[in-house]
């Protein structure tokens, strides 16, 4: 039996440092896609996008982030869970700058069908030096989805350490969502990790960058065997894509091309798998010696 989802990507720009103006058009692309595309259960859009952030302009405002910087659940939140409750969508927003006490983290939000604040989480890895927020210290979360079965989600970098998609993985995630903010010429690499991410723990990767001027774009959705199911091009573009979460399942049942089971594999893998941990979790490097013993 399937467990169909479908997901519409937006790969978009916002307007720029303009996190009012941006709102007021993410709101006329939801109620736009739920016209067009009745069929789409669950609107992915880009990192940051809510925050108006925009790498390409020349003089941009000082103190940007901090003062753009929202309180989660606040005044923001609500109005996107009102518009998540008006077209009856899943909706995955991104990322904003959230501000708790002295702190801003880079925090991604997703609404249910009925408005309701489902799940946050703040970005483990922010890219260092270039992104200011604090990293943050709790696992990427997953969430199910009545009917279609259990996403997980993590943001722009993160994508980079195995780590963090193998462990939503092993949660029991069937498609990572993975809202991104390249500008850069590295997203040929993003490219081949979303790949990576998604042969190695066997389910769907559904990664969506910012289009036009400001994100490279080239979004890009692949499947639980690695086949890339699109690539975007550079410019804004909406991308709908019908995924079976069923499909998670029977590869890893199965083994990706009925061969291979890289995530049983590694459930049932010996504990020296995990030695490099435990021994950088206790202050030592891979060699033994710790860290600060090192010239």
């Amino acid at each position: 039996m399937s467990r169909p989802l479908s997901v519409l990507g937006f790969q978009l720009r916002p307007v720029a440092y303009d996190p009012t103006g941006t709102l007021d058009r993410f709101e006329g692309y939801a109620n736009m896609a739920r016209r067009e595309f009745p069929d789409s259960d669950l609107y992915l859009f880009p990192e940051l996008y809510l925050t108006g952030e925009d790498p390409f302009t020349l003089d941009p405002p000082k103190d940007f982030i901090r003062e753009v910087a929202q309180e989660v659940p606040g005044p923001l939140t609500d109005r996107v869970g009102k518009i998540a409750a008006k077209v009856r969508r899943w909706i995955v927003a991104g990322s904003v700058f959230e501000r708790a006490g002295s702190e801003v983290y880079n925090t991604a939000l997703v609404f249910s069908p009925e408005g309701d604040l489902v799940t946050t989480y703040r970005k483990l890895f922010p890219w260092q030096p270039f992104e200011a927020s604090t990293p943050g210290d709790a696992p990427p979360p997953v969430f199910d989805i009545p009917g279609a079965g259990r996403a997980g989600l993590m943001i722009c970098y993160d994508g980079w350490f195995p780590e963090v998609a193998r462990g939503l993985a092993l949660r029991g995630a069937e498609v990572i969502l993975h809202p991104t903010l390249t500008s850069t010429p590295d997203r040929e690499e993003e490219l081949v990790l979303a790949r990576a991410n998604a042969i190695v723990n066997q389910c769907y990767v559904v990664n969506i960058n910012m289009g036009g001027t400001i994100g490279g774009g080239r979004s890009t959705a692949v499947d639980p065997e690695g086949r890339v199911l699109y690539t975007a091009g550079t410019g804004e573009a909406l991308l709908p894509e019908v995924l079976d979460l069923e499909r998670a399942a029977d590869v890893r049942a199965r083994g990706s091309r009925g061969l291979t089971s890289p995530l049983r594999h590694f459930r049932e893998g010996p504990a020296a798998v995990m030695q490099p941990y435990d021994e950088l979790r206790e202050g030592r490097d891979l060699e033994g010696g710790s860290p600060s013993d090192r010239s």
